[in-house]
């Protein structure tokens, strides 16, 4: 903290501008070194400057602005150089800077430092880097979710309603004479209240895990079952090739659409048969991989002929897990349909037809996150820390519920209600070791 840090803030490559980042104690220096103007930069206002190295060489003509701490992003003196986009004028002015005194930032250090700062809470900061790595719209509103603090907020209001109650239970512990011991059935209310509000942040938290990864569906089944045309059919484009030969697909391929708001990785894979050439094979083998690590299969049979063994055994393997199974090429008849017309779930159609695609999508929504559409808009749980406080505080407090329904003396439940009042701040008050700190911070680009 006691350093002044720099580093490029936009991707690399050529653009149309570069951001130049600087923050920490020697920053009104280094911009009195580095910054000419007509006038003294002024906090937060944009003023056209000439950038020079510390040979007081011109470096490119830009827009500086000045931020004084504690009004800025890091909490602290900051500076940020808006010049041309090219790579080699950002580099030399980082050059310069670091000549001048300052030393490179990691990655995440400008946040990190928002942090330490007090400017954000971590899940505020982890929210930043969903916000960066966020591939759908309904991804990145998830993030902006988090990025008010109001994940903070609703477990402050859960453990105050915690402190009132441990509070009354020390009192009447430590002053039985004084204080009166607190009605079992407000406890009860108390406990059972904020149990039910935990059960909610781990249902919106997981919803928001969905969001933010997607929901992986791998594409199997026997070959020319339609596999491959599904895929396309799904995307909207010929992004797999289709043939009529068996054996076309020889390794997965992966593409992304949004159901509801929510992407779903869709993994198309091989043919699964048993006689098979060597490359066939190893192709078949990746399948098998792709479907141990889905969170659907999305099974494809080809409908109109007798089901072959290898169609049959899928349907037998995949019948405990989830499971969207499709009978492809109804249009062109319905002997294998048949055959499993009673398995649960099933959907007959075509890959041609838009009724069959509507179903299948629908299906994979009930599949992946219950049919409703999440509200992306609440401040959820985000990290796996997060969680495993949630769930730390979750079990203390049903625990307490245990002992209130046995008719137990209420002051037995004061350790659990301590337990979860301290799991808890965990999330709200940001207490975290420093290796936490590390993980959370390491998937930053350098720059943020």
């Amino acid at each position: 903290m006691s350093d002044t840090i720099v580093a490029i803030a936009t991707p690399p490559g050529k653009g149309a501008i570069a951001i130049v980042r600087v923050s920490g104690p020697r920053t009104r220096d280094l911009a009195t070194r580095l910054v000419r103007s007509d006038g003294e930069l002024r906090p937060r206002v944009a003023t056209h400057a000439t950038i020079v190295d510390e040979a007081g060489r011109i470096l490119d003509r830009g827009l500086a602005i000045a931020f004084s701490g504690p009004h800025s992003y890091t909490g602290e003196d900051a500076l940020e150089l808006q010049v041309h986009g090219s790579p080699v004028v950002a580099r030399e002015i980082v050059r310069a800077v670091l000549a001048c005194g300052a030393r490179a930032a990691g990655p995440g250090e400008f946040t990190r430092r928002a942090y330490l700062n007090g400017k954000i809470d971590l899940h505020e900061a982890g929210a930043v880097a969903d916000l960066i790595e966020a591939e759908s719209a309904s991804a990145a509103r998830a993030a902006a979710a988090n990025l008010g603090g109001g994940l903070a907020h609703e477990v402050r209001a859960i453990r105050a309603t915690l402190a009132g109650a441990l509070e009354e239970l020390a009192g009447s512990i430590d002053f039985p004479d004084e204080v009166p011991e607190p009605e079992r059935s407000r406890l009860e209310a108390v406990v059972g209240d904020a149990l039910e509000a935990l059960q909610r942040l781990r249902r919106d938290g997981e919803l928001g895990r969905l969001v933010r990864e997607g929901v992986s569906v791998a594409i199997v089944g026997p070959p020319n079952a339609g596999k491959s045309s599904l895929l396309n059919a799904l995307l909207g484009e010929e992004r797999a090739l289709v043939s009529e030969e068996a054996g076309t697909t020889r390794d997965t391929i992966e593409e992304s659409i949004a159901v509801d708001g929510v992407m779903v990785r869709l993994v198309d894979t091989a043919g699964i048969r048993s006689h098979a050439d060597r490359l066939e094979a190893a192709g078949i083998e990746r399948t098998r991989r792709a479907l141990a690590a889905a969170r659907i299969a999305l099974l494809v049979v080809d409908a109109s002929v007798p089901l072959a063994a290898e169609a049959r055994a899928l349907v037998a393997e995949t019948a405990a897990r989830d499971r969207i199974l499709f009978a492809n090429k109804l249009d062109l008849g319905d002997a294998g349909a048949r055959e499993i017309a009673h398995e649960d779930g099933l959907i007959r159609g075509s890959v041609r037809d838009g009724a069959t695609l509507a179903a299948l999508r629908s299906r994979i929504a009930q599949l992946g996150w219950g049919g409703e559409r999440p509200d992306v808009e609440r401040p959820h749980l985000a990290t796996m820390r997060e969680f495993d406080a949630v769930n730390e505080a979750a079990g203390a407090l049903e625990r307490a519920q245990a002992t209130l329904a046995s008719r137990a003396p209420v002051d037995f439940i004061a350790g659990e209600l301590q337990s979860a009042f301290g799991a808890l701040g965990h999330v709200s008050d940001g207490i975290a070791a420093e290796e936490t700190l590390d993980g959370v911070f390491s998937r930053f680009c350098i720059g943020k």
